[in-house]
């Protein structure tokens, strides 16, 4: 998988991209957890995600936010982390200007931004969000939430505990127009350790098929 560097806001930004041969492929990007805490495009959740959408046919960038791996710059309480995500977003569509749908998925951290994200690129048009940390920030935002997609958490996550993220679905489900699909796996900690990984991964892949045959129609 090539080693890309590409511009973000504040110097370069490095990441992984993984193109598919078909030129009108769907792309995506996947988003990392806090950089503070070791998070970093290879955490696994990120990874295994990266490679979920890939075999699903989709062209996928991960990368590394602003000072973390060689990734310039320094961390910056998740707004230059949100300038990062949507230069990612511009770098993956002029490589595939012929992209007719547009994901982002992201994990703890990388959620929060990726939900943030959905909000300012109108062109995105599903999402998926791992162990969202709406016990560590606030996701109110999300008014309206301009896309459908999966919430999917541990019930055993003690760093974002399921009722905040209960919470957090409840108030999405009150909006129109859309579907939120919320899961939460027995069992499963913050970080989906094994057996729990492989759960996540074909839940992921069974809702984002899904959703690629219902909007293909």
């Amino acid at each position: 998988m090539p080693e890309v560097i590409f511009p973000g806001p504040e110097g370069r930004l490095e990441g992984r991209y993984h193109p598919q041969k078909e030129k009108d492929a769907p792309i995506a990007i996947i988003l990392h957890p806090h950089p503070q805490f070791g998070g970093t495009m290879n955490n696994r959740v990120v990874y295994n995600m990266h490679y979920a959408f890939y075999n699903m046919g989709f062209t996928v960038l991960r990368f590394n936010f602003r000072g973390v791996g060689r990734s310039q710059g320094e961390y910056d309480q998740g707004v230059g982390e949100l300038s990062d995500a949507a230069s990612a977003l511009d770098y993956l569509q002029s490589m595939n200007p012929n992209s007719k749908h547009c994901w982002v998925a992201g994990f703890s951290f990388g959620a929060w931004i990726g939900m943030q994200l959905l909000m300012r690129r109108p062109e995105i048009t599903g999402f998926i969000s791992v162990s969202p940390p709406a016990n560590m920030y606030d996701f109110s935002f999300l008014a309206p939430c301009p896309s459908s997609g999966l919430i999917i958490n541990g019930s055993s996550d003690r760093v974002a505990p399921p009722s905040d993220t209960q919470g957090l679905v409840r108030k999405l489900h009150e909006q129109k127009g859309i579907t939120i699909t919320h899961q939460e796996v027995e069992g499963a900690d913050h970080f989906f350790g094994d057996p729990h990984m492989e759960t996540l991964i074909g839940s992921v892949d069974d809702y984002v098929r899904r959703r690629l045959t219902e909007s293909s129609r």
